[in-house]
């Protein structure tokens, strides 16, 4: 397996994990000792049943770390070009904003690009999802390396 193969398979499962394979709710919920949400309520880890579950404060500390305020988000593939690429929309109903991954060989390693398009200067949506990429990418190197 050369190269690129390997880290665009690496950077492929780091973006499964990271984009919504975290049932944040679950997880706080054993950090505590409370109760897995899927087994009481709606049977969902979504904010409303970890808020009957485990009660505001922990519904909070989950949803900050799903994705903030706005929660699990529809995602519909737009484009792939194995080893190179990756677009997808994001958030369609609220964000409405396109996120591309694009790999490109450098040197003896594999350049990582992103882009996300769509967000409005100046928008709280631009500012919170800015602050929020360097912490993605930082897991991404950590998957990666």
């Amino acid at each position: 397996m050369d190269v690129g193969r390997l880290a665009l398979s690496a950077v492929v499962v780091a973006l499964g994990y990271l984009i919504g394979g975290i049932p944040w709710g679950v997880i706080v919920a054993r950090a505590v000792g409370g109760p897995d949400p899927r087994t009481v309520g709606s049977g969902r880890t979504g904010g409303a049943n970890v808020m009957r579950v485990l009660g505001p404060r922990l519904a909070l500390l989950s949803g900050l770390l799903d994705m903030g305020k706005w929660g699990d988000q529809p995602c519909e593939v737009l484009e792939v070009e194995p080893e190179k690429l990756l677009r997808y929309t994001f958030a369609e109903g609220s964000l409405d904003s396109t996120i591309t991954w694009r790999l490109e060989p450098e040197g003896a390693g594999t350049r990582l690009f992103l882009v996300h398009d769509g967000l409005e200067p100046g928008s709280e949506s631009l500012l919170v999802m800015g602050r929020g990429w360097p912490g993605v990418l930082r897991r991404v190197e950590d998957a990666i390396t």
